[in-house]
């Protein structure tokens, strides 16, 4: 789904502190109550292929490439609107018709749930709650070259999308019938978040993304290699909010590096400001300041 990078973007150099230009995002977990729901919404719904399903854990995505782990957590309870943790995952298709496939079936066998659809100039987006309220991002990407770069910030937007009009115009008739198996992956991840400040200071200073687009204290877009983003962070709902207690929704993000030397640098990064971390020397896991859990995975892993 990668296409070449404008030369006004921002990642058109490596430098030691950024992480690598071929990083992208792996599965998102999430804990939740009733696992049979889940996996028929993600399943039937968005159209995910499961992968594995066995002792209360279940895995989809597509085959070699998983994007959502749902792990039963009945002792858990929901947490509070206003908690830091997942604002949406956000699952990126490779073509139009897919996409509208998707959005066809989730309006269809989940009425109620669309929370709303926009045109963000580099992308065309479609909102919805899954069966427990965690958000989800359906969207495609226009192709990277029409994106507009000033100052190493993407221009980004949010305009009226008619979800309507896009069916008529993307559905197929095979598309109608049922979701498109397996066709999409983690494209991006937006978080919910205390503060802008602090959320900057994490995830760019320290573990290496750069800044896309930001709009003020409100949120923050960073990425890889001139995505426009690969991470976003807000504070509309959890503004001062702080540490995470354990709860329903998210559970873990996850992020591939492709190279060792990438891996290695971060876990340098890391340790030099006092961040602790699990390492195996295949994968670094560790908190945000929030308490949400980033798994940092290696090409050996």
């Amino acid at each position: 789904m990668n296409s070449t990078l404008r030369a006004d973007s921002p990642a058109t150099a490596q430098t030691p502190d950024v992480l690598d230009a071929d990083t992208s995002m792996g599965a998102v977990t999430l804990k939740v109550a009733d696992l049979d729901a889940m996996v028929t919404y993600y399943r039937d719904g968005v159209g995910l292929t499961l992968l594995a399903l066995e002792g209360g854990r279940a895995v989809l995505g597509r085959p070699g490439n998983p994007s959502l782990v749902l792990e039963i957590a009945p002792e858990l309870r929901y947490a509070s609107a206003t908690a830091a943790g997942l604002f949406h995952t956000a699952f990126l298709f490779e073509n139009r018709s897919d996409l509208a496939s998707s959005v066809y079936s989730v309006a269809r066998q989940y009425p109620n749930t669309f929370t709303g659809s926009s045109d963000h100039l580099v992308s065309e987006a479609f909102y919805f709650d899954d069966p427990e309220g965690n958000g989800v991002e359906l969207y495609w990407d226009r192709p990277r070259e029409e994106w507009t770069w000033t100052n190493g910030r993407v221009a980004m937007d949010t305009i009226f999308l008619d979800p309507n009009a896009f069916l008529t115009q993307h559905l197929t008739e095979s598309g109608s019938v049922r979701a498109t198996d397996g066709r999409s992956e983690v494209g991006h991840v937006h978080l919910k978040v205390g503060d802008i400040a602090t959320a900057r200071r994490f995830y760019v200073d320290t573990v290496g993304f750069e800044v896309t687009t930001e709009f003020g204290s409100q949120a923050l877009f960073v990425s890889a290699g001139g995505y426009h983003h690969h991470l976003g962070m807000n504070t509309w709902r959890s503004q001062g909010a702080g540490e995470r207690t354990p709860a329903l929704g998210l559970g873990e993000v996850s992020i591939q590096l492709p190279t060792a030397d990438g891996l290695g640098a971060l876990r340098e990064r890391l340790h030099s400001r006092g961040v602790q971390v699990a390492d195996d020397g295949r994968e670094l896991t560790f908190d945000d300041p929030w308490r949400n859990l980033v798994r940092v995975t290696g090409p050996e892993a």
